[in-house]
């Protein structure tokens, strides 16, 4: 029989993404003889808030995302993320999570002196973390309602020591940005959670129904170039059964694992190009509950991610405590 220890830390990383296919994001250029074509440093400003907002909350479907550019024929844009939440107890049910994401948004410029093009590759680099503070009311048998308080901080940094060639003919407060500029960012908002988790000797069933709306904002102490707003708005549903497999491990029964989920973005994503996302997964799982050691559960799930002209393939690690 089973052993579920009253807290469980329920993780859902993606360590080893695979690329996701995708057309490239759009790109808007207005030719203005010498200089950089349609640089709109507040309209990029906001759409890197736009992608960070994917990351605020733990998502398997956004967990890995590669989109390939086809002015580069490499990823424009790529984010990955590492999260998960738990209940404190029964007695206490306070709710906590956390959510820990980078992501990485490559555009590309045309830079013209009124005869000759030449494309600039700009490397913008996010990180994130995103808290949660809830709490657990019972609805119903295996039911609770959990609203949740979020909070988020970011930080952004350009890069364009590519093309340094440029920049020294071109020296300006936009592209002194894009050169070594960063944008610190912060969010505020909250979720709310219906949870189901039924646990038996024979399977475990989980079923998450959640809403999450972060209002993503750049800090005074960004370059006075640019401020970003982004919101961060999204639908999500979550699933998950593990049934005995037949083997025994580590005096425990090892579980197939079966997994899907489905998010459906309402906010600033919509703008960046990908409104939602369905996961597939399949995997397996290992309970060292026995031993006397920190993990009690050890995961590995293959997923099949797909959206809207974007599909791929991605593997998930996680560990329960």
């Amino acid at each position: 029989m089973a052993i579920h220890p009253p807290a469980r830390w329920r993780a859902r990383p993606c360590l080893l993404p695979l690329l996701l296919y995708a057309p490239a994001l759009p790109a808007q250029a207005q030719r203005a003889g010498r200089g950089v074509e349609g640089v709109d440093l507040q309209r990029l400003a906001n759409g890197v808030l736009g992608i960070m907002s994917y990351t605020v909350a733990p998502d398997v479907t956004t967990s890995s995302l590669s989109v390939d550019s086809a002015a580069t024929s490499n990823p424009g844009l790529a984010m990955t993320q590492l999260g998960g939440g738990f209940t404190w107890s029964k007695d206490t049910p306070l709710y906590l999570e956390g959510n820990a994401a980078y992501s990485r948004y490559d555009p590309v410029f045309i830079a013209s002196d009124g005869v000759e093009q030449r494309t600039v590759p700009v490397k913008w680099n996010a990180v994130s973390a995103t808290g949660g503070v809830g709490w657990d009311f019972p609805i119903a048998e295996h039911w609770v309602f959990r609203p949740i308080f979020n909070f988020t901080l970011g930080y952004v940094t350009s890069d364009l020591a590519l093309a340094r060639w440029w920049l020294e003919q071109n020296r300006n407060v936009d592209l002194d940005f894009l050169e070594d500029g960063t944008l610190n960012a912060y969010g505020l908002g909250g979720s709310l959670m219906i949870d189901y988790e039924r646990f038996t000797p024979d399977a475990d069933t989980d079923l998450e129904l959640r809403y999450t709306n972060v209002a993503l904002r750049s800090h005074r102490d960004s370059d006075r170039a640019v401020e970003g707003q982004a919101s961060a708005e999204s639908a999500s549903l979550w699933a998950r059964r593990r049934v005995p497999t037949g083997w025994v491990v580590w005096d425990r029964p090892v579980r197939w694992v079966y997994e899907g989920a489905y998010t459906r973005f309402l906010g600033s994503q919509v703008e960046v190009g990908v409104d939602r996302m369905a996961s597939l997964g399949l995997g397996i799982e290992f309970d060292s509950s026995a031993r006397d050691i920190l993990v009690t559960r050890w995961r590995a799930v293959v997923r099949y991610k797909f959206g809207p002209d974007i599909d791929g393939w991605s593997v998930g690690l996680a560990v329960s405590f």
